[in-house]
């Protein structure tokens, strides 16, 4: 009696290496449809719908990116709950190199100018600086906070960094030794964003206590304190020339979540006021004056909009609504078209400012 043959057993399927994706760049080509308006000349506010080849590249993260830097005009610098820090090439989607050393979320990076070194902040307290040449270790640690550091900003000549942590303090650091030179306290200052004036010894920081305080790194005491907003100050962005700053607030149903223009120089007045977002503004940016006839400004939001606004006018010249993004984290100027936007579920967004009729705004990559 002859017995049937028995087939051989299938090989199970292969589960794809994350290294193999890793390294493969643009995942997918696809055409994307979005919606985006503009205030034309005679202030009438159009509604556009407009379908885009979208590129899909390999992630920088896992999960939800907490913050976005420029380094220069082709990389970026991420960190987010992974508690890895990312250099990307956003022009040919591709991890240039990841960095860990943080126990927990990163909450914010900061580059130094005209360098390859950035520094990056973290839940876990500390602060930690890298080289994007050097070894994937940090070059040197900051250690000294209670709590979580949620501000960094290094000095315009890189020889000091500023922190700030919700434990009420801002520390000075000699970026050199790694040592704290200089300490300051605020009652119920919990810092939420500290940024340094270009080509001054000025440090800016806002707050959860609704307050913009401008800093003397030289002692490290309070210069000035801007007047208090109704509800909590989240980021703080000063223009390349050092002459003014934007602060973003917190708010909900569109009640706050205004970004708020201020000089800097002797009168320390409010000039202006952004308004027009539905929930907390999360991150504010001067854009290059190449990219518009006027000076503008972008503002991004929990709403899952990022607004580009005449800077002296507060016109809200075009919004992009980044559907399924959640709550956008953070903004950056990539060059003098490109913004990087950061988001809570959608990884990180690569944004073109082109000129129409107005100012458009449309999304051309994701990672």
């Amino acid at each position: 009696m002859l017995l049937p043959r028995s087939r051989p057993t299938p090989a199970p399927p292969q589960k794809a290496s994350c290294r193999l994706w890793a390294a493969m760049g643009k995942l997918q080509s696809k055409l994307r449809h979005s919606t985006y308006k503009y205030s034309r000349p005679d202030g009438i506010i159009e509604e556009r719908t407009q379908t885009n080849a979208f590129q899909e590249y390999s992630p920088a993260h896992v999960d939800t990116v907490s913050v976005v830097a420029a380094l220069n005009s082709d990389l970026c610098v991420s960190g987010g709950k992974d508690k890895t820090v990312v250099a990307y090439n956003w022009k040919t989607g591709n991890v240039v190199k990841r960095f860990k050393g943080h126990e927990r979320e990163v909450t914010k990076v900061s580059c130094v100018h005209k360098s390859d070194q950035f520094f990056s902040a973290s839940r876990d307290r500390t602060v930690m600086m890298w080289d994007l040449h050097g070894s994937v270790q940090p070059r040197q640690h900051f250690s000294g906070h209670a709590m979580v550091v949620t501000g960094v900003a290094v000095s315009p000549d890189s020889s000091q960094l500023c922190t700030g942590s919700r434990d009420n303090s801002l520390l000075l650091w000699d970026v050199g030794t790694g040592q704290c030179v200089e300490r300051a306290a605020v009652s119920r200052n919990l810092v939420t964003h500290l940024c340094w004036v270009p080509r001054e010894p000025y440090v800016l920081q806002t707050s959860e206590d609704k307050t913009i305080r401008l800093w003397d790194s030289r002692g490290l005491q309070v210069a000035h304190q801007f007047p208090t907003k109704q509800h909590i100050q989240t980021y703080c962005e000063a223009s390349e020339d050092g002459h003014m700053c934007i602060s973003c607030s917190s708010g909900f149903g569109g009640e706050g979540c205004e970004a708020t223009l201020w000089d800097l120089r002797q009168t320390r007045d409010r000039i202006c006021e952004y308004k027009g977002h539905f929930q907390t503004v999360a991150s504010c940016v001067f854009l290059p004056r190449a990219l518009a006839l006027m000076p503008v400004v972008a503002t991004s939001s929990h709403d899952c909009r990022v607004k580009i606004w005449n800077r002296d006018t507060g016109a809200c010249l075009s919004t992009l609504s980044l559907d399924g993004s959640g709550p956008l984290t953070s903004l950056a100027v990539g060059d003098t078209r490109s913004l990087l936007c950061a988001s809570f579920s959608r990884g990180i967004h690569l944004l073109r400012v082109d000129h129409g009729p107005g100012l458009e705004l449309r999304e051309v990559a994701a990672f």
